[in-house]
């Protein structure tokens, strides 16, 4: 079922950008894991995503918290995690790993390889790297919900 777009933006403005018109074609609820080195870009992406959800505020990455909810003016429900600082992935049972995913929330997942065994299998997953003239975004949709925001990436306009 996989289907992967391939993305390459030059600059923040464009990851921010993208990331608008990435999260006008999510629904809740949603599970997106976000990878790429530190300093790809994954928590500007969010910043783009969130935007779309009409966050205005700053955006920053949870990294001491773990995860960072966003409860937004239309009602709906975003939580971002940054696992980069997870020490075993049974430390999300702890902080209710499940709850969090049983909300009906939109779910952004930086370093998700670090909670390894403990989500589904994730609606989309973003691989950003770095290239030579910017950051290349590798985007899969793994289920019928992904592939629905792939076809709206391939949409001319």
């Amino acid at each position: 079922m996989s289907q992967t777009v391939v993305k390459v933006l030059s600059g923040e403005q464009a990851m921010v950008d993208f990331g608008r018109q990435l999260g006008k074609s999510i629904a809740a609820p949603m599970l997106i894991f976000l990878k790429g080195d530190l300093g790809a870009g994954k928590t500007t992406l969010c910043r783009g995503i969130l935007g779309a959800f009409g966050h205005k505020g700053p955006v920053k990455s949870p990294t001491y918290t773990l995860v960072e909810p966003y409860q937004l003016g239309c009602g709906g429900l975003v939580y971002h995690f940054d696992l980069y600082r997870l020490g075993d992935p049974e430390e999300l049972e702890f902080i209710g790993i499940r709850d969090y995913l049983a909300e009906g929330g939109c779910c952004l997942v930086e370093w998700p390889e670090r909670g390894a065994g403990m989500f589904p299998l994730p609606d989309l997953e973003i691989v950003i790297t770095a290239v030579v003239d910017g950051r290349r975004l590798s985007i899969t949709g793994n289920t019928s919900k992904g592939e629905t925001v792939l076809a709206s990436l391939l949409e001319p306009g």
